[in-house]
């Protein structure tokens, strides 16, 4: 007799599932309404009987395993509670219903590596990857007796609820170091970072001083590239031409928050050169001119994703007027709401790179404002909403348009302070990195965890079998003679039904 029989799905768990679909106003699962990382059902929805969506056919009982029939990488599966006894079920899920296994058995066993190896094998379709019912039905597995599966949920729930309470506080520390890090940017531009610097040291400039400077400075070089122009063209300058100069707009503080003494509020045109990046437009892309170039895609939260990085044309004299610097601060001009705004700063790369339109990038004046200090107001802006205040939204996409951007308030504080103030938040940012790191290295390894006990569960490492058990070949002959027998009586209906076709009374 075989020790460790194997048994499929389709044989362990063929309950039949009654596919009537609702009578009267119904909750129903589908597949979104599973969470994947913790596989329970958390988003179902209540609708009304004329409100049934056409998927929506299977009726639920309590201890049904739901298993995602699409994209079996997320490995979507939840286990049917007493609170969903009677809810509809999308036909996106092939349901597991059976009177031979403990429920919670089969609802781990689809949790394991095997089972959604064995699924990624046999996935079709590139658009809309799924598998079939008879794919899932023929997964085989070493059959348990009753008592064995018990023993192996119970070692089970022990062993993964200690490892969940552990992944618990990680996901805790994870979001306090986030709240760290929010607060630390606040208090590094507005001041808060430096209080007790200032108390100590007096600036030889103070940030108003600064603004009139650049203010200033801003106005001397229009008028030098006007006159150039006007001796380019050989024109004596009119009398009136220093009137047509635009002052930069300067933020009403009327509502801004105080600042410390020494800053002052700016805006982001007043501190550096903004521009938009290039069209990605069908008339650029002859490859002539091929240059590589930057997109949102690229940016996250301080960092540049090199990986995937595309080239279009750019002549010489687009080159030279998109190409990245060491220093400049590339800035999401569109993406969703929480997230527009996104910024890095661009230190090197081995080739040379431009940005294209769903990008800002932004200039820091020398001597006025330091690049990583911008960094840590941009990324401030991110975090306080104030880029998504000023966004235009549409379909669930916020666009930072060039003239919103220039405008956006920046808090100034003296070009010394600036230096003090990197200083101390790159300290600690640092830190915040480090420990992410660990963290993530931690839930790296509680995922590995997990799946090593999955896989000593389902192999027969995890408990020691009991003798006094009722051997389980004895049950797999109960199940494939209950199967069997089951068959045959399906086969004498339809003789049956077909005699009567062809024998009316």
């Amino acid at each position: 007799m075989n020790a460790d029989p194997l048994i499929s799905l389709g044989e362990a768990a063929s309950e039949p599932v009654e596919q009537s679909g609702p009578s009267n106003d119904f909750v129903y699962v589908d597949i979104s309404s599973i969470d994947r990382e913790n596989k329970t059902i958390q988003g179902a929805k209540t609708l009304q009987v004329d409100a049934t969506p056409s998927r929506a056919k299977q009726v639920l009982k309590s201890g049904d395993v739901l298993v995602s029939m699409t994209r079996p990488n997320l490995n979507a599966v939840a286990l049917v509670k007493d609170s969903f006894d009677g809810a509809i079920g999308s036909t996106g899920f092939h349901v597991l219903r059976s009177k031979w296994m403990k429920p919670e058995f089969l609802f781990f066993l689809v949790q394991t590596d095997g089972f959604v190896d064995a699924m990624c094998q046999v996935v079709q379709g590139a658009l809309y990857p799924a598998v079939r019912p008879r794919d899932i039905a023929s997964f085989r597995f070493i059959l348990q007796s009753p008592n064995q599966q018990l023993r192996i949920v119970e070692k089970l729930d022990e062993l993964l609820s200690d490892l969940d309470a552990g992944v618990a506080e990680l996901k805790a520390a994870q979001k306090k170091l986030g709240q760290y890090r929010q607060s630390l940017l606040k208090a590094a531009v507005d001041g808060a970072l430096t209080a007790d610097w200032r108390k100590h040291n007096t600036p030889p400039e103070t940030g108003a001083q600064l603004l009139q400077r650049i203010l200033t400075e801003r106005r001397a070089r229009w008028e030098a590239k006007q006159l150039a122009k006007f001796k380019e063209q050989g024109k004596t300058p009119p009398k009136d031409w220093q009137t047509k100069y635009r002052e930069p707009l300067v933020p009403d503080t009327g509502e801004l928050p105080d600042l410390p003494s020494g800053w002052c509020w700016a805006t982001t045109q007043l501190v550096g050169e903004v521009l938009l990046g290039r069209q990605r437009a069908p008339q650029y892309l002859t490859g002539r001119w091929p240059r590589h170039y930057l997109r949102v895609a690229n940016i996250k939260d301080d960092r540049i994703d090199f990986s995937n990085v595309e080239s279009m044309d750019f002549d010489e004299i687009h080159f030279d007027k998109y190409r990245l610097l060491a220093g400049d601060i590339l800035v999401s001009e569109g993406q969703s709401p929480e997230l527009v705004g996104q910024s890095a700063i661009f230190r090197r790369h081995h080739q040379p790179l431009c940005f294209q339109k769903t990008l800002h990038r932004f200039r820091s004046l020398p001597g006025v404002v330091l690049p990583e200090f911008a960094q840590l107001v941009f990324r401030t802006h991110v975090y306080n909403g104030v880029f998504r205040a000023v966004a235009s939204i549409t379909t669930n996409i916020a666009h930072l348009t060039l003239e919103k951007f220039e405008v956006v308030r920046f808090p100034l504080p003296p070009l010394a302070e600036q230096i003090e103030i990197v200083a101390a938040a790159d300290l600690r940012l640092s830190a915040i990195k480090a420990m992410e790191r660990s963290l993530t290295t931690c839930f790296q390894q509680s995922t590995a965890q997990r799946k090593n006990i999955l896989r000593a569960a389902f192999s027969g490492q995890l408990v020691p079998q009991d003798p006094n058990d009722e051997p389980a070949s004895v049950l797999l002959e109960r199940i494939r003679a209950e199967r069997s027998e089951r068959e045959m009586q399906a086969k004498t209906r339809k003789v049956a039904k077909r005699r009567a076709v062809k024998e009316p009374a």
